[in-house]
């Protein structure tokens, strides 16, 4: 329990706490039919250990259970586990925390829990971390050269830039509506600065399966807890039809 606490605070670290994305532009809603897609599930796999795994951990998962979103064990010894570790083992980082403290300022987070510690009233975590790695531009006056208009001055850099590209965000002055007096920054788009290898609807792909997969990651029997709940809820509807007519052949009866 404890080490379930220390994570999901450290998922805060990095993705800012709940207060502070409050505020900012509305997050997109995350497509939540890839959660039920396999072939999602699998190419998120892929982008998490190709691109996240090597700063973050997700210390709460085996690899071999990788083998519930349809994976063999051969296919995720050849194609998934990449630091020379057993199947058998925690997905953990290959980067060392003091290298990490030292390199980035801070320790990148756990994974496992992210998207599950960072729902407000704005949308569901899985909807947070869809919109934070579609938000990110450049930024030169930051140490990384990016910032992230769904979580301003963000410590992390855009690991996925070479897929999405480069782009600007767009911000117009205005006068603030509740004070006048006071100029306001508007965000108002992005513009596009260098072609990424995939198009824009491609990186909205790959980023919608590395979400899923964060979101399965979270807690891997959502789906069967949620196909269990649909048949319990109908056999208690049948089971309640049942026994409101034997209750009332009971009681005619007895009257």
């Amino acid at each position: 329990m404890k080490k379930l606490i220390l994570a999901l605070l450290a998922s805060l670290a990095l993705f800012g706490s709940a207060q502070a994305n409050t505020e900012g532009p509305a997050w997109d809603k995350f497509p939540t039919k890839r959660l039920t897609d396999m072939a999602a599930l699998q190419n998120g796999a892929k982008l998490f250990v190709n691109y996240c795994l090597n700063c973050h951990n997700a210390a709460f998962m085996r690899y071999n259970r990788l083998r519930d979103i349809g994976l063999t064990e051969q296919q995720i010894k050849d194609n998934l586990v990449l630091t020379g570790v057993k199947v058998g083992d925690l997905m953990k980082a290959a980067l060392d925390p003091k290298d990490a403290k030292d390199w980035l300022g801070v320790v990148p987070p756990d994974l496992t829990l992210i998207t599950r510690s960072r729902a407000n009233e704005k949308g569901s975590g899985a909807d947070y971390v869809y919109t934070y790695l579609r938000s990110y531009y450049r930024d030169d006056s930051k140490a990384t050269g990016w910032n992230n208009t769904a979580y301003p001055n963000s410590a992390m850099p855009h690991v996925l830039w070479e897929l999405q590209g480069q782009q600007r965000a767009v911000m117009v002055d205005q006068k603030d509506p509740h004070d006048p007096s006071k100029i306001a920054h508007v965000f108002k788009g992005y513009e596009p600065i260098t072609a990424g290898t995939q198009t824009q609807a491609q990186y909205n792909d790959s980023v919608a399966d590395l979400v899923a997969f964060l979101q399965w990651m979270g807690e891997p029997e959502q789906n069967s807890r949620v196909r269990l709940g649909v048949w319990v809820m109908l056999f208690l509807a049948v089971f309640t039809v049942i026994a409101w007519r034997l209750n009332a052949a009971f009681w005619k009866d007895i009257k």
